[in-house]
């Protein structure tokens, strides 16, 4: 059984993302915990446990074994999360983005959806920046196909297609990256 620092090691290479998946299985419940504590909201702890995954899986080179450990260098990256999401509170009221529960996992800890999180977040990163501006304004602000075009100063026609290309362009990311709906 590899290490936790090997895992680590593994993550950028790993396209399976079995290295992911294990330290996801060793560390989510206790990350959960620890951001739950902090921020008393049980989605808001669920996307700080998301977000420490996906940085750890972007930065996994930062990881130094002779400042401790993958566990402590998880929960480093968990605090500056909880401080970085207590910051944007404090600045603007928190969207409610938060899908149902699902009664199978009523915590919303699965590992598949986390993965499939981050392999959007990656496909993201790959499309065009108006590509990527209309899908975040569109499907996580949630916000009309007119409400996006005055904020964009584009007509609503361009907004509408423009959001058609970008999702069929992500759809195409993601089948590159293995990923099927």
């Amino acid at each position: 059984m590899p290490t936790d620092a090997q895992l680590l090691a593994r993550i950028s290479s790993d396209a399976t993302g079995e290295s992911l998946r294990a330290l996801y299985r060793a560390y989510a419940g206790e990350l959960y915990g620890f951001a739950l504590n902090a921020l008393g909201d049980r989605g808001t702890a669920e996307e700080i446990v998301q977000e420490v995954f996906t940085r750890a899986w972007r930065h996994a080179e930062a990881y130094d074994p002779t400042r401790g450990s993958v566990r402590t260098w998880l929960y480093q990256i968990a605090r500056h999360a909880i401080i970085d999401q207590r910051r944007r509170a404090s600045v603007r009221p928190a969207l409610a983005l938060h899908e149902p529960r699902d009664e199978q996992d009523p915590e919303g800890l699965s590992i598949e959806r986390a993965m499939l999180g981050w392999q959007v977040a990656a496909a993201l990163e790959k499309l065009t920046p108006e590509h990527r501006q209309v899908i975040r304004l569109a499907h996580v602000q949630g916000l009309s196909v007119k409400e996006i075009a005055e904020r964009l100063e584009l007509p609503e026609g361009t907004v509408k297609s423009r959001t058609w290309y970008a999702l069929r362009s992500l759809r195409l990311v993601l089948e590159e990256m293995g990923v099927r709906a």
